[in-house]
């Protein structure tokens, strides 16, 4: 497995074209399933230059106007343009369906889950500040604290040899505000309180100015921020999105099973870093394959197919996941964040989270029963 010295990832606010088709897709998504949890969905969006576009499958006992959705969110994000919104929603194809009601996967395809110890989120050191430069510039924003700020934005982090060496923020501000103040005041309010150090580069608005955003400047996507929701492309990605599907389609809960796989075995010091990959056949339920590898290329395979089970129905059940928690995870990424159950450690293993375990715990470890 590689280790990750040198690397580049990057965040974006809630704001930012291709997030707010993500939280619409997943609003959507969650207005479904709080009324039938067994709801088949799958929804993307477009907006461009204020209009929405929103097209997909759904097959549910579910009452919901998704023009209503996607305007509510358009409008809590932070946005007061007038935008209009098309829909083409129909029900799901019967030739995946009839794969899907017997427990089989929702669709064919490559999923990975990753883990490291670097961090208490158990995510590599840049992944989790990016997310949180980000995030801590909505927070200015909605509370008021930087006055000028506007929806859009962006982050991004560079680490070189496992140090921070360059951080770059893209603010959306109002007009009034001029370039050396907003270098100023993202420095002091928003970048020292993470206690970086001094010598670090610091980019604000290269350009020079950053006062179009959202719809009005770009076209956004469901499912354009991949990077973005997982590991900031430092591990590999099966190239399906997560945003508007429901759990049985395995690009989104298998990738979460992965995930919480990893994570487990780093959390119990079998691994500092793990990979956890899985793949599928479109309606059958066992994968096609199941693999982990630790920090050094040993392989972990057998001891995740033991303690995991990754048939769709099952990751379901063991990760509860029909349930409407899925607009939160539309932002900052789908990981690290301790409220989410693919998130949690397991029960039977908590006893010995706490530092790498000896030789001796490591083969009581591998025993033990999730």
């Amino acid at each position: 497995m590689i280790n990750f010295e040198t690397y580049t990832v990057e965040s974006v606010t809630p704001g930012h074209p291709d997030k707010i088709c993500d939280q619409i897709s997943d609003a959507i998504l969650d207005t479904c399933l709080s009324q039938d949890p067994y709801s088949r969905v799958a929804i993307e969006c477009v907006g461009a230059h204020g209009t929405i576009f929103i097209g997909g499958e759904v097959t549910t006992k579910a009452k919901f106007n998704a023009k209503k959705v996607a305007k509510n969110l358009y409008k809590k994000i932070g946005y007061k343009d007038t935008v209009r919104v098309i829909t083409n929603i129909v029900k799901q194809s019967p030739d995946i369906s009839q794969g899907v009601d017997t427990g089989g996967a929702g669709d064919q395809g490559i999923m990975y889950g990753y883990a490291t110890d670097e961090t208490p989120e158990f995510l590599p050191l840049g992944v989790v500040l990016v997310h949180k430069l980000t995030s801590n510039l909505e927070k200015l924003r909605k509370s008021g604290k930087i006055n000028w700020l506007m929806p859009d934005g962006k982050a991004q982090v560079t680490i070189v040899n496992g140090k921070i060496k360059t951080i770059l923020v893209s603010a959306q501000h109002k007009k009034v505000i001029k370039q050396e103040e907003i270098r100023k005041t993202l420095i002091k309010k928003l970048i020292k309180p993470l206690g970086l150090n001094n010598d670090i580069e610091i980019l604000v608005n290269p350009t020079g100015k950053f006062e179009l955003g959202g719809f009005t400047a770009d076209t956004g996507l469901t499912g354009r921020k991949i990077m973005v929701d997982t590991y900031g492309g430092l591990i590999p990605h099966g190239g399906g999105c997560f945003s508007g599907k429901d759990p049985t389609k395995v690009d989104r809960s298998a990738a979460y099973m992965a995930r919480y796989a990893a994570k487990n075995i780093v959390a119990k010091g079998l691994a500092k870093k793990c990979l956890v990959s899985v793949s599928y056949a479109i309606g059958k339920a066992e994968p096609l394959m199941v693999s982990a590898v630790d920090e050094k290329g040993h392989d972990l395979s057998g001891f995740v197919k033991k303690h995991f089970d990754f048939r769709p129905l099952s990751i379901i059940k063991t990760l509860d996941l029909r349930r409407p928690v899925y607009e939160k995870t539309a932002v900052y990424g789908h990981f690290g964040k301790s409220d989410f159950p693919w998130e949690k450690i397991s029960d039977r293993l908590k006893a010995s989270i706490n530092g790498n375990p000896s030789k001796k715990a490591r083969r009581q470890l591998r025993t033990l029963e999730f």
